[in-house]
């Protein structure tokens, strides 16, 4: 059963760093792809970051420059580091693995959450 626990959330000043940890029950190379998604209550689940299981990266454009997405292979771990953290990077941050297994057919696994609240 496939298992995704966040941890590393927590409360931190403008301008402040956090690292977000994500545990997976499963080997990560079974996903073509993991990340992070966010959202702000009252608003729609927005997508962070993720990486492939080739490593190549990709980014919303809000977080460009100041957050960075990694994995572990061999501890099945994802990472988002973040820098430089904005009022407006507040919200719960959720882990996501995807399976694609054709154009029109993929799966996607979430964690439960973490939250990361920014003060100016």
């Amino acid at each position: 059963q496939v298992q995704l626990v966040e941890s590393g959330g927590g409360s931190v000043q403008a301008g402040g760093s956090l690292r977000l940890s994500c545990a997976v029950s499963v080997s990560i190379f079974s996903f073509n792809a993991t990340g992070w998604h966010r959202q702000d209550p009252g608003q729609e689940r927005e997508f962070v970051a993720s990486i492939t299981s080739g490593g190549f990266t990709n980014y919303a454009d809000s977080v460009k420059g100041r957050f960075t997405v990694s994995r572990d292979n061999a501890k099945n771990m994802v990472y988002l580091q973040m820098n430089s953290l904005k009022s407006e990077d507040t919200a719960v941050y959720y882990c996501a693995a995807d399976r694609v297994y054709g154009p029109t057919l993929s799966e996607r696994y979430w964690g439960q959450g973490t939250q990361v609240t920014v003060s100016s």
